[in-house]
């Protein structure tokens, strides 16, 4: 027998991989012969090798009691020499493994909430748990008060945390951890794990009656128990709708013609395209906003403007090239490639090109959405042009926004002569929905949209968000840039800032994601925990 494991790490081999298993046959290989092969879902894995093979998944159980029930089963949870392994600390012990095994339960379940539970999924499986519980209890046994911070420290940060790439998600974790590990968990018998109290804390002496109370257990979990509110519910739900529909697309044929009184699908692609086409502006000229807003030391924005409309003329270019060409493609004139059918076909079920989108910045909107959006963005540049820096920036508006805000960062650094590397940017949210003048240091900016909370502009601070309404509005923003030092985050809800609901993004050629923006300190009544746990976070544009 031939056990190959962590197969998907080995891309460039899966060919071979391939042809191996091909060359496979009764006459040439031992009967008693096997190939076993580990591998995560990977889009590179062979398919000739899966459809061939007997497959097998190890996946978590779905639902807090089923997953708390599993770590209550399997080693070395169910074995009783580890469970009675602490004499004399049995009621600490005790408390602190079934809240780890509610925290592993709990960080798995995010996971269904999509880019609200975090920002990328990920794997964590019975091993963390596995070496989580032997620490804590070797933890337990060598000292006489045990220290919360080490045990915390090798969970959140090596076990589990060695799994988490993104650093907000890395706050999210440690944050969830704090709630399970803990003073309060050692002498409350009553520890509440959520602020209902829907769960609280189990007073685990010997191990059936925790297996009796896991039972009990309601299938189904309400979002508070993962700090989270009503409406991730919804959210999930349209997430998951979204996500069938999708593949449905996927797998209806196109027609090639029209039935009785329909248009041929040549004649949809080409209104299509003719629609698009007349809706898009020419490009800019480049030449005449250089000589307009030229390179000045004193005002960055002139540059940031520039180079904007560089960006939007080489997205503009590519959509208008691929559209002239699937016109000329269908009428015959030349030939329909590869990449004009991904084209046709993405235009058919309305959706972005993925031609545009290697071009374009990022955006989950539908076709029709997303047109509108751009049409929208080149228009906000033109104004610009035309009419000079506006008082109030659609921050949503930019290609990359990166850019602007170290365009603002540059003018206040020259301006005070203050190197740039010492200031960062404050936040100040502004009682209002558009504003008429500059500022006198900085930019107001407007765009953004609240997720997970939502503005109460009474109070002006971060409050709850109604029931059902998944998204709210901020008002302008006014970005002080100021001393790293001078800036204070007391009472602050230090939000991420993304351009899509997706959060989730690549470290570009630049050293910037390609999906967060930056972090804007926002007020709050609240601790920052409980929007951590919400998983709050400003947006620059919708899905729709």
């Amino acid at each position: 027998w031939v056990a190959l494991q962590n197969v998907h790490l080995a891309v460039s081999w899966m060919p071979q991989l391939e042809k191996i298993c091909e060359d496979f046959s009764p006459e040439t290989v031992n009967s008693n012969f096997r190939l076993w092969l580990t591998s995560y879902p990977s889009p590179k894995f062979p398919v000739t090798v899966l459809q061939n093979s007997v497959k097998m998944t190890n996946e978590p159980p779905t639902g807090l009691k089923a997953n708390l029930y599993q770590s209550f089963t399997t080693d070395p949870v169910s074995d009783p020499k580890f469970f009675s392994g602490c004499p004399e600390k049995e009621n600490v012990f005790e408390k602190l493994l079934f809240s780890l095994c509610f925290f592993h339960a709990i960080v798995q379940e995010r996971k269904k909430f999509g880019p609200i539970g975090w920002n990328i999924p990920y794997g964590f499986n019975d091993s963390d748990l596995r070496i989580s519980l032997q620490q804590l209890q070797l933890f337990v046994n060598e000292y006489s008060h045990i220290p919360l911070n080490a045990v915390t420290y090798l969970t959140g940060e090596c076990n589990y945390g060695g799994r988490v790439t993104d650093d907000w998600d890395r706050r999210c974790i440690t944050t969830i951890l704090r709630i399970y590990y803990n003073e309060e968990v050692v002498h409350d018998n009553k520890y509440k794990f959520s602020p209902s109290g829907a769960t609280s804390l189990l007073q685990v002496e010997p191990m059936i009656p925790t297996s009796s109370f896991i039972k009990q257990l309601p299938p189904a979990q309400l979002p508070e128990v993962f700090g989270m509110h009503d409406n991730v519910d919804i959210s999930r739900e349209l997430q998951d709708t979204k996500q069938l529909f999708e593949d449905l697309l996927m797998t209806q044929a196109q027609s090639t013609g029209g039935g009785a009184g329909g248009a041929s699908t040549e004649q949809k692609l080409t209104d299509i395209a003719t629609d698009i086409l007349t809706k898009l502006p020419s490009a800019f000229d480049i030449e005449d906003a250089v000589e307009k807003y030229p390179v000045k030391y004193e005002e960055s924005m002139n540059t940031v403007l520039v180079q904007e409309m560089e960006r939007f003329n080489r997205l503009g270019g590519v959509i208008t090239t691929s559209l002239m060409n699937l016109q000329k493609a269908i009428k015959g004139l030349v030939v329909m490639s590869e990449s004009l059918e991904q084209v046709a076909g993405s235009l058919l079920v309305g959706k972005v090109p993925e031609l545009w989108s290697k071009s374009s910045y990022p955006s989950l909107k539908p076709l029709g959405s997303y047109i509108n959006d751009l049409v929208a963005r080149l228009k906000f540049l033109k104004a610009w042009y035309a009419n000079d820096k506006p008082t109030c920036f659609w921050i949503s508006a930019f290609y990359f926004n990166q850019a602007f805000l170290t365009g603002v960062k540059q003018n206040y650094a020259r301006k005070y002569t203050i190197p740039i590397d010492k200031l960062d940017l404050d936040f100040e949210v502004l009682p209002c929905d558009d504003i008429d003048q500059h500022p006198e240091d900085g930019a107001y900016v407007k765009g953004l949209y609240l997720e997970g909370a939502r503005w109460d502009s009474k109070r002006m601070a971060l409050a709850e968000s109604f029931p059902k309404i998944l998204y709210d509005t901020v008002p302008v923003i006014w970005l002080k840039p100021a001393i790293k030092t001078e800036i204070s985050t007391e009472g602050m809800y230090v939000s991420p800032v993304y351009k899509t609901s997706a959060r989730q993004g690549q470290l570009s050629t630049t050293g910037h994601s390609t999906n967060f923006v930056v972090a804007m300190n926002l007020p709050t009544i609240k601790p920052q925990k409980h929007w951590v746990l919400r998983g709050t976070c400003l947006l620059c544009s919708l899905d729709d």
